[in-house]
């Protein structure tokens, strides 16, 4: 019988989770065997899940599941350089050259695990199967507009933290905005998923966007009506052949631009657009100023969609429902690809 293991997130500020009890119901009911960890900070609550005839562990138990289970979590294990014996479902950030990821897949390799990476679940077309692209967008452009309300009053963005609902966070934005008037924002990806939330958020706050995608950037640039927006947003994710939207010299350049906010938040990787910061910010921090007159600030939290995480993580259980009931199928389908992708990077470590 196929075992999928829910772990319970171990990162700071995450509240996620890729499987609702509905799912987890759906499930059991096709003959899977579900464990959920019990969970100190997940949004959603355990007795649904219990009620769904799942299977309850203690939190951070995974490491003592079956050796046959399927560990199933959203973001980073623990750094503690530990062999990883399991199949795990994550995002894994290790297929870019991201030194982190380099040492995520050594550990694999020691252990003999397997990684089947979330971001590279793709159908036939290419395409992912499920992403957290929306919420990231509508979270990431709001933090953005924090950044630059922060700037109008002679500051710099101060920690930002959950929202029980898309509501409060508007509710929210507009008490900061009040007084202010409205920046303009350029959205690079816009016909995606993370560039359609980071769109919808701006429309909301009466934000005017100039919307750009492949064939507006297909020239390879450079990419000078950037800095005459206030707001950049990145909403295209690191990939070989990316160009550059935002070089070193934009420090210095005349600009308008003040904000940008990286949404696809891939700093570390070699193909990074963004050429004027090294390094994710957090909740605490979210804004990076690189240049200080005139202001030029960057923010880019990696875990955006936890400023929403009840909606975020039902919007991505739905999506990702469907494959998880392939899983006693690991070799063919979506698992199978990612499995392929798999192989080709380990064998480099």
């Amino acid at each position: 019988m196929t075992h999928l293991w829910v772990r319970a997130e171990q990162r700071p500020n995450e509240e996620r989770v890729g499987l609702t009890p509905e799912g987890a119901a759906a499930l059991v009911k096709a003959g899977l065997r579900v464990t959920v960890e019990e969970s100190s900070v997940r949004a959603i609550p355990i007795d649904g899940y219990r009620a769904a005839g799942c299977e309850i562990a203690a939190e951070n138990l995974w490491p003592q599941a079956p050796a046959d289970a399927i560990i199933f979590g959203l973001k980073e294990l623990p750094e503690d350089g530990t062999p990883l014996t399991h199949r795990h479902i994550m995002f894994g950030h290790a297929y870019k050259g991201q030194p982190a990821g380099r040492d995520l897949l050594k550990r694999f390799k020691a252990g003999g695990g397997t990684l089947y990476d979330l971001e590279y679940l793709v159908n036939e077309d290419g395409r992912r199967v499920a992403a957290f692209g929306y919420w990231a967008g509508f979270a990431g452009a709001a933090v953005a507009l924090k950044c630059w309300a922060a700037q109008q009053r002679s500051g710099i963005a101060g920690p930002v933290a959950k929202y029980p609902g898309k509501a409060a966070l508007i509710a929210d934005l507009n008490r900061e905005l009040d007084g202010l008037g409205r920046p303009r924002a350029i959205v690079i990806g816009a016909l995606g998923r993370v560039g359609s939330g980071a769109a919808d958020l701006c429309a909301q706050m009466d934000v005017a966007v100039t919307k750009w995608d492949m064939a507006e950037t297909a020239s390879g640039g450079p990419f000078p009506e950037v800095l005459e927006h206030e707001i950049f947003l990145n909403c295209i994710l690191a990939r070989p052949g990316c160009p550059v939207f935002v070089p070193a010299s934009a420090k210095t350049d005349p600009r308008k631009l003040t904000v940008i906010g990286d949404i696809a938040c891939d700093p570390t990787s070699d193909f990074s657009p963004i050429k004027v910061y090294d390094r994710a910010t957090d909740w605490d921090a979210p804004a990076l100023r690189v240049h200080d007159a005139p202001p030029l600030d960057v923010t880019a939290i990696d875990n955006l969609p936890s400023l929403l995480p009840v909606e975020s993580s039902q919007d991505y259980a739905a999506q990702l429902l469907p494959s998880l009931l392939t899983l006693p199928d690991l070799a063919a389908g979506v698992w199978g690809r990612a499995k392929t992708d798999y192989d080709r990077h380990i064998a480099t470590v």
